[in-house]
C-alpha cells in the first residue's frame, strides 16, 4: 500500500479532530517531543512521505516507537482521544 503526504495529512486531521488545542500544544512542548525531534531527520520523513515510501516510513516509526520517549508519546496520543 502506498501512502502519499496528502494521505498522512488527512489521517492526522481525522485523528486530531476534537482534540483541544491546549492539549495538543502541551503535548508538542513535552520532553518526549523535544527528545524525538533530535533523532528524527525531517528531510528523510518528508522525502519518504512525498514519494509514498511506506516501507521507509514504517521503519522510521518502528525506530521511534522503540524508544522510551516514543512509547510515552504514543501512550499520550492514545489517551487524548
Amino acid at each position: 500500500m502506498v501512502f502519499y503526504m496528502q494521505d498522512f495529512e488527512k489521517l492526522g486531521k481525522q485523528y486530531l479532530s476534537g482534540v483541544s488545542p491546549d492539549k495538543l500544544n502541551s503535548l508538542l512542548q513535552s520532553g518526549e517531543v523535544e527528545k524525538l525531534s533530535k533523532i528524527i531527520d525531517p528531510e528523510s520523513v518528508e522525502a519518504a512521505a512525498k514519494s509514498g515510501d511506506s516501507a521507509a516510513l514504517t521503519n522510521m516509526l518502528t525506530k521511534i516507537l522503540a524508544t522510551s520517549e516514543g512509547k510515552r508519546l504514543a501512550s499520550r496520543l492514545k489517551d487524548m482521544k
